[in-house]
Order: C-alpha cells, then structure tokens, then sequence
C-alpha cells in the first residue's frame, strides 16, 4: 500500500501498483483478507481504511525497533549472512532482543486479526519468530511461511548465535516456502542436523506435526507489465530516452537497489574494462545504471555507494566527452511504473548481475515489456531467476573476464539468437506468473481445500 498526500493535505492510501496485494487481489477481494504489516511511520500506527476489499492492519515499530530490529538483526545481520556473507554479518544481542520484540508484536497483531480457523500466510527474513509464536497464540489457524531471499547452507546458517530460536521458529508453520530447491534443501538439511529432527524431504517431524517443505519461485504479474509496455506513452518515452542518450546502437540498462549483494561494482568493472580494451566504445554504446538508495544508515551501504559513485566518475572522466557520457548514473530520482517499463523497452540489454538473489523480479519485469521479442538479458548464474530464465545469456559475475566476454558476444549477437532466447523467456513468464505462484503455494498449504479467510 502507499500514502499520498493531496494537494489539501489529506492523507490517503492506495494500493500499489505492484506487491503481493496488487497479484493477489482477484482472490483476496472474496476471502476476507486481511494485510497486517508496517506502514513505513515511526512510532504510528494509524487506523487504515479498507483497500480494494482487503483490510489493512498497521504494527507500529519505534525509532528504537527500526535501529535494533530493521536496520539491525534483519539487514545487518541477518541479510549478509542469507547472502552468502558477501558482507560480514554483525552480531549485538540486543539486536536479537529486539527482534524477538518486534515478531511477538506481528504474532499477537496476525492473532486477533484472524479469524477462526483462518489461514495466515507470513512473508520474509524480518518475522522468522511468527510462525512458532502464532501457533503458540492460535493453534486453530493454518499457518504457511515464504522466503523470499535465500536461505543460506548449513556452513553459513551455523554461525548465527540463536540459530535454534530461528529454525524451531520457522518450523511453527504447516508450509515453509523458499524460492528454489537450494533453499528447500538447506532448510530441511538443518533441521536434521542441527536440531536432530526427522526428516523424510520434504516434510520435517516436530512436536508430534509434519512440517511441509517446498520451492514455489516468485513471479509478477505478465499480463499487467505487458499491458504497460504497450502503452503509447511507454512506446513514445522510450524513443524519447533513446534521442535523449544520442540514438547509440546500443543501450545497456542495470536497474537495482543499491545493495552489495547486487553485484553493481563488478558489471561497472567490466565495462570500463571494455572500454579501455576497445572492445566497446562510446559512440556505440552507452550504459545507463538506475540505483535506488536503500538502508542508508548502514555502514555497509553508505561505502557501498561512495565506491559506486566514485567508479562511475572515473568511467566518465576516461571515456566521455563533452556532452556525452560513457554511463548514465541515475539516483535518488522517483522512478514509476511508466518510466521503468519505458526504460525496459529503450534497453537492447539488460544486465542483472546479482552476487547471489533469492529470485530477481527486474529479470523478468524486462522479459515481460519486450512485447516485440527484441532485447537480451545478461543474468547472473547467482540469481534465483537463473533457474528459470535458461535462455537468458547467464555469467558468474564473480569471473570479470567471463563477463566481459558474455556481454560482447550480446552485443554483437544476431537478432535471431536474441529473440529466439527471448520467446522462450516470455513463454516461461506468461505460464508461471504471479498468479501461478501463488495459486501454487497456497494449494499445497491448504491440499486444495479452499483459501477460507486469509490473512498476510
């Protein structure tokens, strides 16, 4: 959901143009859903109206919670470590107190929320404590959890200090979902392992229940982007962006949070490399980096962004010329659904080059907007969408030379190849959409007995 503010000063709320509740809604509107999650406010928890016949219920968190729970346990310990440690995770046990706090806040809210017998569907890393505190709370309600980043092997997971506390929390769930096999079989792995349960894959034995264990691959809506695409506004902008870059032969486009897991370094690497190679040259080709700043206050991300900016002076200063850059850097700017999808279809090259992700909904956000099968996605191997997009050209982005090799052979490859690759990209999209996704989890939750009332 996202708050406007009228000219008037009216606060209002909508429903977001994407997101769970956008995909969801056909089903949601007939089930009695009810949205309990945290409006962005600090110390708030305002009365939200209906949206769309689903209800909105806000959690407050306080100035405290976001430093110790958000920015801390959740993004500074728990997100590096899920991410392969591709930054160190940090370790303060009040952070832990506070999550702890926090996840009986969602519990309780998620228990006087449903109703009897209702199914409560828990998302992400920030409330791996709910599923066990609701079944405490409400032993009458089914419970389903999804991970939407990835769940780390059993060498990783094990340096966490209340990694019991978060198994045997997960665990409070009759479905725990993942993004990919991987995931799935890490978690049952350690369920074995480090609490010595009984595992027959997918179901894990505890207190006397069978816990279910499964990969349902996240996706979005195909039908909705490919409408956007078609646009004529979207089909006039991304003209409009090509004349605005100099009409190069080719536009290469990176979309991301500005994460370190995202692997922005590496790709702006390679591509000065390439340039200074001869390999690629401006008057042909220019790169445009779109970077949506993200968890600021962390030490990580604040160096992370000092590095990338200063990489990108240094391409420009070596490579461009008076009024044409070698990237286009682009920041703290507001980029809506129109604009993105505009910037999709200029693109003849998109580069999703995460050092791990749980899935990457950019990568197929990109497939869907080539409504005309032109284009070609550079993505790494590390991305849950890997698993899925096979015909994308797929690189390690750890191994610059591979890259930079890849993304050559994409520039100078035949529009054959391209849009061979991209039919079949799109094909896979359109059948295993959002609405399959969820379709798919909540059947295997529920053994195709009906949704009932559903709370997230």
């Amino acid at each position: 959901m996202d708050e406007t503010v009228a000219p008037d000063g009216v606060r209002e709320w909508r429903r977001s143009p994407g997101g769970l509740v956008s995909a969801l809604h056909p089903s949601l509107a007939h089930t009695q859903a009810t949205w309990v999650g945290w409006t962005g406010a600090l110390d708030a928890a305002p009365e939200l109206p209906d949206l769309a016949g689903v209800r909105l219920r806000a959690v407050p968190l306080s100035k405290v919670d976001f430093e110790e729970y958000y920015e801390g346990f959740a993004n500074s310990t728990l997100w590096p470590l899920y991410h392969d440690a591709t930054e160190q995770p940090v370790y303060h046990r009040r952070w832990w107190e506070s999550y702890q706090r926090v996840n009986r806040r969602f519990a309780e809210a998620a228990a006087e929320a449903a109703p009897p017998n209702a199914t409560v569907w828990i998302h992400d890393y920030h409330l791996q404590l709910v599923p066990a505190m609701l079944r405490g709370l409400r032993p009458d309600v089914r419970i389903g959890f999804f991970m939407h980043i990835p769940f780390p092997p059993a060498e990783l997971f094990m340096q966490l200090p209340r990694r019991n506390d978060l198994l045997y929390g997960l665990l409070g769930a009759d479905l725990v979902g993942f993004q990919d096999q991987y995931g799935a079989r890490n978690f049952t792995q350690l369920a074995s392992r480090v609490l010595g349960l009984p595992v027959r894959h997918p179901e894990i034995e505890v207190n006397g229940r069978v816990v279910r264990v499964g990969a349902f691959p996240n996706s979005i809506d195909m039908a909705d982007m490919e409408a956007l695409a078609r646009r004529d506004e979207v089909v006039k902008r991304a003209a409009q962006i090509r004349e605005d870059l100099g009409n190069p032969e080719k536009i290469i486009l990176g979309v991301d949070r500005l994460d370190y897991t995202k692997g922005i370094e590496q790709r702006l690497k390679a591509y000065r490399e390439l340039l200074s190679d001869g390999r690629v040259k401006v008057q042909d080709t220019v790169m445009v980096q779109v970077a949506v700043p993200s968890r600021e206050r962390v030490a990580h991300y604040r160096i992370l962004r000092d590095r990338v900016e200063r990489e990108v002076g240094r391409i420009n200063g070596e490579f461009g010329r008076v009024g044409v850059a070698a990237i286009h850097y682009l920041i703290n700017q507001s980029f809506d659904r129109t604009e993105l999808a505009a910037l999709y279809r200029a693109a003849d090259v998109m580069m999703i080059t995460p050092l791990r992700d749980g899935m990457n909904l950019v990568a197929k956000e990109y497939v869907a907007s080539r409504v005309d099968v032109s284009g070609a996605l550079v993505l790494s191997e590390f991305a849950g969408a890997a698993g899925e997009l096979t015909d994308a050209y797929l690189v390690n982005p750890h191994d610059l030379d591979g890259l930079k090799d890849t993304l050559v052979r994409v520039l100078e490859a035949s529009t054959g190849d391209t849009s061979r690759r991209m039919r079949m990209m799109r094909r896979h999209v359109r059948a295993h959409d959002v609405r399959a996704w969820a379709q798919s989890y909540l059947s295997a939750l529920h053994d195709a007995s009906g949704l009932g009332r559903l709370v997230l």
